[in-house]
């Protein structure tokens, strides 16, 4: 007799037949717009192309390096003036680096998680390290960048100087979303589905799933914000600027795609003590650096109590989470985190600069 669980799965393998089907016809995403702050661009290899953004005056030794999500765009983080975090960190004084992520083509279906932590992301810091003279950088993982900082730091630890995890999906046996649940009923074998057909995870459907994460948002409570602050100065220029970036999804490479659902969501695999990367267990206890752990108190992307448990894995005695009552993306967009969490994220990174 089928269980309700292998129903779900039937039921699950064949949406995902049908999405596949209809995902042929998905369009691609739109280009970048111009940038706001200048940066140079001072390393390029693998999928990683590293920018450098100087600030006018700088006040700090150790260079921050900011390690963005695969899954969208970095254009969030610097939108427009007086609403960006880079601005927001070079006027307190950081030489500021920043991973563009280069999206994945045909021939990176087998890159996973050792290609990105242990190559792409380790090339990057080696570069930062060559180009300031120092031997340690600050990382801030923003998402599933935060996720990769996190593998770094564990697999790397003499590199770190500072880490910081902003919204990390790091507990995902949390199911308080429904999206989370949505994972359990997806089978091995949907995975390996999506990316036999395509080679990677398509980036429409990376934006399917994010977009139900929260579905009541992005279908109807954003027109409404719209509506109710049309009058705003600015705030049109700004509503536009951010559905591009909400369109700016790329593709995930297959191999990492299906380490990220199969072991990272479904089996909870790094919390348990059981997640590899390149042959090597992930061990968070390696982690000894000052950790300050970010969460955003309404984010509907990465529940918070998918965040808050971190500091108690990690080895590190200088350990905190900094709550802050916004969402996943007020964290980097809202006038109230850019005026309010970000000068106290500076100024812990400040007093740990020696």
């Amino acid at each position: 007799m089928l269980g309700l669980s292998d129903i779900a799965g039937y039921w699950t393998d064949g949406v995902l037949r049908t999405l596949v089907a209809l995902g042929r016809g998905f369009g691609s995403p739109a280009t970048d717009p111009s940038p706001v702050t200048p940066y140079d661009v001072v390393y390029q290899g693998g999928k990683v192309s590293l920018r450098h953004y100087r600030p006018a005056e700088r006040r700090h030794k150790t260079p921050l390096l900011i390690v963005y999500a695969l899954i969208k765009r970095p254009f969030v983080l610097d939108l427009q003036p007086g609403k960006s975090v880079v601005e927001s960190l070079l006027n307190q004084g950081f030489e500021l680096y920043l991973i563009d992520w280069i999206p994945p083509t045909a021939a990176d279906t087998w890159r996973g998680f050792d290609a990105y932590v242990n190559d792409d992301l380790a090339n990057a810091v080696r570069a930062v390290q060559v180009s300031e003279g120092v031997e340690q950088v600050s990382l801030l993982g923003y998402c599933f960048g935060a996720l990769l900082s996190l593998l770094y730091a564990a697999l790397h630890p003499e590199y770190v100087k500072n880490l910081l995890t902003l919204t990390a999906p790091f507990d995902l046996g949390n199911r308080e979303l429904p999206f989370y649940r949505l994972m359990d009923w997806m089978s091995d074998a949907s995975v390996d589905l999506i990316t036999k057909v395509y080679g990677n995870c398509p980036a429409w459907m990376v934006n399917s799933g994010f977009t139900a994460m929260a579905p009541v948002h992005h279908a109807i409570d954003k027109y409404v914000g719209r509506y109710r602050n049309a009058e705003r100065d600015g705030y049109a220029e700004m509503f536009e600027l951010f559905e591009r970036w909400m369109q700016s999804d790329v593709p995930l490479a297959g191999q990492v795609f299906r380490e990220l659902v199969k072991e990272i969501f479904k089996r909870n695999a790094l919390v348990k003590g059981e997640f590899t990367v390149g042959g090597e267990r992930v061990n968070l206890r390696r982690i000894i650096c000052p950790l300050l752990n970010v969460v955003a108190d309404f984010d509907d992307v990465v529940h918070p109590g998918s965040s808050l448990g971190l500091p108690e894995f990690v080895g590190s005695e200088d350990k905190r989470n900094l709550t802050f009552p916004t969402g996943h993306l007020g964290a980097v967009v809202s006038a109230g985190a850019l005026t309010k969490m970000w000068p106290q994220i500076g100024s812990w990174l400040a007093n740990r600069d020696d």
